[in-house]
């Protein structure tokens, strides 16, 4: 599982955490909701090492994600993350960025992290693209083949930022089929997202951040049909 305790973390005098206690149960998925600027990219970003945190704890398996001893190499071929943004080599093909990380991180054969590779990108609808360069996909095809990459190295958990953001709308149902697809077989899963029906259809809990603080934590049916707290109210009605 994993487990946050007490979290807090800043850039510079700007205090972007205070105080987040989480646990993510094994199988479970959390759609993490709220405005621009309430710490839910940041918090994923520290879950994976990626940016350091001030004070507190977070554990992954019982491993401490910054504790000086903690190999961050090792950790997060557990941990899968996927951003708004594609980050693909446009000079490699779709095969060949997806088989790249296991090559090179994981020491793997080439023949082993190909049959991965297409094993990945035919669960997410793009087996007929291995051949084919990023630039010729389309947006959600390029996010798809990240989520792919991803998966690639048999991560544990996978974090979400936002996968949906940067793309048309009339691609954003193809990535979130993926994304319901990894619920479906079990992933565990933290999503920042705004889309609330994925929230609400998908998610065994969603969380709202407020200005740092988790100000609420409930299953689907309880955080849109009865919200707590005032400000997730004030959220929701503005979005409905």
């Amino acid at each position: 599982m994993i487990e946050i305790k007490d979290v807090y973390k800043s850039f510079g005098a700007l205090e972007v955490l205070k105080g987040i206690n989480l646990t993510v149960k094994n199988g479970e998925v959390l759609s993490v909701i709220g405005g621009s600027g309430s710490g839910k990219s940041t918090l994923l970003t520290c879950i994976n090492g990626l940016e350091p945190i001030n004070s507190g704890t977070i554990l992954v398996d019982g491993t401490e994600v910054h504790a000086k001893s903690t190999d961050l190499n090792k950790l997060r071929r557990k941990i899968g993350i996927v951003f708004q943004q594609f980050n693909a080599f446009p000079h490699l093909t779709v095969l060949e960025n997806v088989t790249l990380a296991p090559r090179k991180v994981l020491g793997m054969g080439k023949a082993e992290a190909e049959e991965i590779a297409m094993k990945q990108l035919t669960a997410v609808g793009l087996a007929e693209k291995a051949a084919v360069y990023p630039g010729r996909l389309s947006g959600g095809q390029q996010q798809r083949m990240s989520i792919a990459r991803a998966l690639a190295m048999s991560p544990d958990y996978m974090l979400f930022d936002e996968v949906t953001s940067a793309l048309d709308p009339q691609l954003v149902g193809e990535v979130l089929d993926t994304l319901k697809m990894l619920a479906d077989k079990g992933m565990t899963m933290i999503c920042v997202t705004h889309e609330m029906s994925f929230a609400r259809d998908v998610s065994d809990r969603v969380a709202f951040f407020h200005k740092g603080i988790m100000a609420e934590i409930a299953p689907p049916a309880e955080f849109f049909g009865a919200p707590q707290h005032p400000e997730t109210q004030a959220f929701l009605s503005n979005i409905r």
